[in-house]
């Protein structure tokens, strides 16, 4: 039987199946509040097969933002949305819907992600950015004002509230953002984290506030709904987060309750973006914290068939699999995929015409992908 699509429990979430539709930035709001293009875009991977959908990296305060296009949920208008997309949404799908909170940090205030300048000055209507330490993200890059301990009190609450109003929208799902070198990724860092104070020095030390932020997330976020952390497993530099470092944090993250972390790499250093792009780049990352810290692993990072995603989860690897930018390319991706595994229907109703054995075409244009 195909594991990629029998159910699964997440924390005290059932799921009808274990693919998920990772957070993609659309750099599509406007001040911060979601636009026609984000019921569009998640409409379509609501009906995609996927039994979890999350909305894209959501911004807890204006300058948390990582563009002036990117979500947020720091407001009413925002919160009324997000709530009215979460209806919309479960009038034709019964998928589970997620978010992921974010603060950008010191890599706020940029340009849309298709467009090459840096950061946006104040200037030009971008705004002051913070951080661990006053230490630039790179040449040509703003110097961070450093956080102290009123600031970072400041965030931790605006993390409370996104969390709350995140769960009056009608959200399953809760992701925080603490990876790609975004603020409570690069506290973890010592690239980034240089201080001297509580929050500084060690690993302990440096995991201080990210745990905070997270304990004071969980305190709020009902226990019947699933939360969960995306994290850096690798910077790519030899003063950065290592595999070990994520399974010390993971394993605190389940000791204070929650249900899973995703485990990413990368850009957290200029020039390094990513390990080597390779099918399943990030898979490893997975495993290895799956196994060291005994938590719930969510696979990122080039899953690019069904066989693929099918054997991370048959080897232990992963718990859940995640697609991005392979349903992009393809936002039938799980109908084929469940096509191909022998697996159950997961076409909705009005589509049920275009299964293979409902539609002669089918076999004709997939011919490699007619199941058992």
């Amino acid at each position: 039987m195909s594991l990629l699509f029998t159910p699964y429990k997440l924390g005290r979430l059932q799921l009808r199946n274990r693919l998920v539709i990772s957070p993609m930035c659309m750099y599509s709001a406007v001040n911060g509040l979601i636009q026609p293009w984000h019921f569009a875009h998640l409409g379509t991977l609501a009906v995609s097969g996927a039994d979890l959908v999350f909305v894209e990296a959501t911004a807890v305060e204006p300058n948390g933002r990582i563009t002036p296009g990117c979500v947020g949920l720091y407001n009413d208008s925002q919160e009324r949305e997000l709530t009215n997309l979460v209806k919309q949404i479960r009038t034709f799908s019964k998928s589970a819907l997620g978010i992921q909170l974010s603060h950008a940090g010191r890599k706020a205030s940029c340009p849309p992600g298709w467009e090459n300048q840096t950061q946006i000055s104040v200037q030009d209507g971008g705004w002051p950015v913070v951080g661990p330490s006053s230490v630039a993200f790179g040449p040509g890059w703003v110097v961070p004002e450093a956080l102290d301990v009123t600031g970072m009190a400041r965030i931790t609450q605006a993390f409370v509230e996104s969390a709350q109003r995140a769960d009056r929208c009608g959200f399953d799902v809760l992701e925080i953002h603490s990876a790609h070198g975004y603020l409570l990724s690069s506290f973890l860092s010592a690239i980034s984290n240089c201080r001297t104070d509580q929050y500084g020095g060690n690993r302990q030390s440096r995991m201080a506030f990210p745990l905070s932020v997270m304990k004071a997330v969980r305190a709020v976020w009902p226990i019947h709904k699933a939360i969960g952390c995306r994290l850096n497993a690798t910077e790519l530099d030899e003063r950065g987060v290592t595999v070990e470092d994520g399974i010390a944090f993971a394993s605190e993250l389940k000791a204070i309750g929650f249900d899973y972390v995703t485990m990413s790499a990368g850009n957290a250093v200029p020039g390094r973006t990513y390990p080597p792009l390779v099918p399943g780049y990030q898979v490893d990352f997975s495993d290895r914290v799956r196994n060291g810290a005994h938590i719930p692993t969510m696979a990122v990072g080039m899953i690019l068939t069904a066989q693929q995603a099918e054997a991370i989860l048959q080897e232990g690897k992963a718990d859940l699999i995640a697609i991005a930018r392979g349903a992009i390319d393809n936002p039938r991706w799980g109908w084929h995929a469940a096509n191909e595994l022998g697996a159950s229907e997961v076409y909705p109703n009005p589509f049920k015409r275009g299964q293979p054995e409902k539609w002669p075409g089918y076999k004709l244009v997939h011919p490699s992908n007619t199941g058992n």
